[in-house]
């Protein structure tokens, strides 16, 4: 067989978007405000806050606006007791709009548009250029949120998650990146991308202390030296709903991913788009890159400085030939780190909804493969512990040997009628289950033809499970 050649996977377009996010640098330009209520008093805050200077046309106010005028966020507020006219809006960075009646919206967004300025009528959304969103204030570090005006709340609950997520000290970090940013920039571009990765991580952990110029020295001598790392990192069964925080983290700062057939695409949608993408696929019976190959073009990347994931499906330590990457790495003193993932059986067993243990008569859990590295049956498994009432087995790479360890199983004593279910896709959209009996569940595998890859679990936790029907998509876990 052929051996397959590490491919290059292009990054999918982007999505459409129903609003652009923009950040607009208002800082000493004129923003017009037309109308006194509570809703203008409001809009006229967010503009001073953002430094603009602001000119508040109107003839009635609201106490909100009133009390605005007395306490602006930043100088600069200054109000026109009279009806706006299509002068006041020659020269202004942006303009905003207050009104009842969709005539006098419509006056004014026409006004604005002939002086090039984008405008925004509150509560008219037909009337608008952009739109705000909600904001999560760390300035410098700003987060804004946008539903495209169909679900205002749901902005707003979205925005007290990330409230809960961002600890006000991570204004102080923001500014502190101001600061060195000048400083940074002065050092070659890998070492660069290492200290503002150094200093995210920094930053989350130490947000409630101020930043020093102790930490700038700390964070800048971690940039020296150009070698990589590698980072083992489990994918899980295919939802990426199921990666852990890390797994996250590590995808979003790798510069080359390489990922095997069984990660799923809708994992690979968390990898920083600028990243490298390289399937160096590993396929049972099918052309696979070598794992020497593998090795190979891992180190050869962390030696030039890139910081390396390989993802891996479910585990990496769980038959996922982690021992050979993680000798090749410390053979060539490349820095290597692990990532669990949620194994394939756990995977499935919570889309079944189903313990792996039982407490007074499934009392072990044990993971076996199903073929060696000629393809067959391995010869060395243990029959006595397959044949075991109280163990929960999981097969892992079934397919090929599933009828010859089956007979093995039951020459040993295994029961015949034991629950086995095959689950193919653990936890994907298009999960399908196979339910059946150690004694059927073979040649019923190869009827349905599932795809890959496939799980068979064994075990009497599985015995209401076998009375359901035999072939089913996945449920919601």
């Amino acid at each position: 067989m052929n051996p397959r050649l590490p491919s290059e996977q292009n990054p999918g377009r982007m999505a459409p978007l129903a609003r652009l996010p923009v950040f607009l640098a208002l800082e000493g330009k004129r923003a017009v405000v037309a109308g006194g209520n509570a809703a203008s008093a409001w809009k006229a805050e967010l503009l001073s806050a953002a430094g603009a200077q602001v000119d508040v046309y109107a003839d009635e106010i609201s106490d909100e606006l009133r009390a605005l005028l007395v306490e602006p966020p930043r100088d600069g507020i200054v109000l026109h007791a009279r009806v706006w006219t299509e002068t006041d809006l020659s020269g202004a960075g942006i303009a905003i709009g207050a009104f009842e009646r969709e005539e006098d919206a419509a006056r004014f967004v026409s006004a604005a548009r002939r002086a090039g300025v984008p405008v925004n009528v509150i509560d008219k959304p037909a009337f608008c250029d952009f739109n705000f969103g909600a904001i999560v204030n760390r300035s410098p570090l700003v987060v804004g949120i946008s539903t495209d005006g169909a679900a205002p709340v749901f902005a707003q609950a979205i925005r007290a998650k990330i409230e809960a997520m961002l600890p006000k000290g991570f204004a102080a970090w923001a500014e502190a990146a101001q600061r060195w940013r000048v400083a940074v920039k002065s050092l070659p571009a890998a070492a660069r991308r290492k200290f503002w990765e150094r200093f995210a991580d920094h930053a989350v952990t130490h947000a409630s202390v101020a930043p020093k110029k102790s930490d700038f020295d700390w964070l800048l001598r971690g940039t020296n030296g150009a070698t990589g790392s590698v980072t083992l990192v489990g994918a899980g069964p295919g939802d990426p709903e199921l990666l852990t925080l890390a797994a996250v983290r590590a995808l979003q700062t790798a510069d080359v991913i390489l990922f095997d057939d069984l990660v799923s695409a809708d994992v690979l949608d968390f990898a920083r788009r600028e990243a490298r993408k390289l399937l160096v696929g590993k396929t049972g019976f099918e052309p696979s890159c070598t794992q020497d190959d593998i090795n190979a073009l891992m180190v050869g990347l962390a030696k030039q400085g890139k910081r390396v994931v390989r993802l891996k499906g479910g585990d990496p330590l769980i038959f996922g030939r982690a021992a050979e990457e993680l000798e090749a790495c410390g053979a060539a003193g490349i820095q290597a780190n692990i990532v669990p993932g949620i194994t394939a059986a756990q995977g499935a067993a919570a889309a079944l909804n189903v313990p792996l243990t039982g407490r007074g008569h499934v009392r072990r859990l044990q993971y076996v493969t199903g073929h060696a590295r000629d393809g067959r049956l391995p010869d060395d498994l243990d029959w006595k512990s397959l044949a075991d009432p109280a163990c929960t087995t999981a097969v892992y790479m079934p397919t090929r040997t599933l009828a010859a360890l089956a007979e093995r199983a039951l020459a040993a004593g295994l029961d015949a009628s034991m629950p086995a279910i095959a689950v193919a896709r653990a936890t994907r959209h298009d999960q399908r289950i196979l339910r059946a009996t150690v004694g059927s569940i073979a040649q019923e595998l190869t009827r349905m033809q599932l795809p890959s890859p496939v799980l068979v679990m064994i075990g009497n936790v599985l015995v209401d499970q076998s009375q359901q029907a035999e072939a089913a998509p996945r449920a919601a876990i």
